[in-house]
């Protein structure tokens, strides 16, 4: 499980990362920047979902 939660971050630093280019690069494609805020949040429910059961 150790393992799958440190994938799961670097995925959420990843996405995070993309998403605050896109809003400092002031990119018109709102949705997609706001979609990609969303699975960030998700990502970190799931993982804290996770941890709370181990």
């Amino acid at each position: 499980m150790r393992g799958l939660s440190s994938i799961l971050w670097t995925i959420v630093t990843i996405l995070f990362v993309l998403w605050l280019i896109g809003m400092i690069a002031q990119m018109t494609y709102g949705g997609i920047l706001h979609l990609l805020l969303v699975l960030i949040v998700v990502a970190v429910v799931i993982d804290i979902v996770r941890s709370m059961r181990a």
